[in-house]
């Protein structure tokens, strides 16, 4: 399996409820709107019926989408052994040389989240730190150029603060 292929349980879980949530409501309120604006007549100059197709459209490839995806990613659980270095799931805490500190979530493409430093498991940061362990140095090959990061900290549940 490849890795970008790879969720976490939280990861899959918040796709399926965005999927039940498309089908099981968004996608029969979006029809019913087309189905009466189709009646009013003339489609042609009818922006209720045009808007509310392709808005229709546009959901149904999202739920072609998260279906393929989720049928296609596998499900990464945290386990005992994984403790004490850095793999999938993991939230990390680094510093570099000039004390800037910064912590992140390594998880699978899907759920990349830039607001909450959920990095993807295929990105230069992630790939670097895989196996590593506290007070390990990181070096990250970035678009900017060499990165050095020192691990702090690492755990499979969120930080607090």
């Amino acid at each position: 399996m490849s890795r970008s292929n790879l969720i976490t349980r939280e990861g899959w879980q918040a796709l399926d409820a965005e999927l039940k949530f498309l089908w099981r409501e968004e996608r029969p309120r979006v029809t019913k709107v087309v189905t009466w604006a189709a009646q009013l007549g003339d489609r042609s100059e009818n922006a209720d019926y045009k808007e509310n197709k392709r808005l229709l459209r546009s959901l149904d490839r999202r739920i072609r989408y998260l279906m393929k995806r989720l049928d296609q990613t596998q499900i990464v659980d945290y386990a005992i052994s994984q403790e004490g270095r850095v793999y999938f799931g993991a939230y990390v805490a680094l510093e570099n040389e000039m004390a800037e500190s910064l912590q992140c979530r390594i998880v699978g493409v899907d759920e990349i989240d830039l607001k909450n430093n959920f990095i993807s498991i295929v990105s230069p940061m992630a790939m670097a730190m895989i196996g590593k362990q506290v007070d390990d140095e990181v070096v990250v090959q970035a678009p900017k150029g060499e990165q050095i990061w020192y691990i702090n900290k690492i755990q499979y549940h969120p930080f607090t603060e």
